[in-house]
């Protein structure tokens, strides 16, 4: 599965887990993706958005 809202295009940000020591390690942090039926463009389709548009108002949920 690719990690990229289909809306705003959102993807995973890369960055390091620094200890206390200063040990660092790679990590990735992915976006919060819902797969839903959503209302985009006047189109019903499925579609995997994240959490971000949701709330934002920029897709809107199909009414089944």
């Amino acid at each position: 599965m690719a990690w990229v809202c289909e809306i705003c295009g959102k993807k995973p940000r890369f960055g390091n887990n620094v200890s206390h020591a200063h040990n660092v390690t790679p990590r990735v942090w992915k976006p919060n993706l819902q797969k839903m039926r959503v209302v985009y463009q006047g189109v019903n389709k499925r579609r995997k958005v994240c959490t971000r548009c949701l709330r934002s108002g920029r897709v809107a949920r199909a009414v089944s």
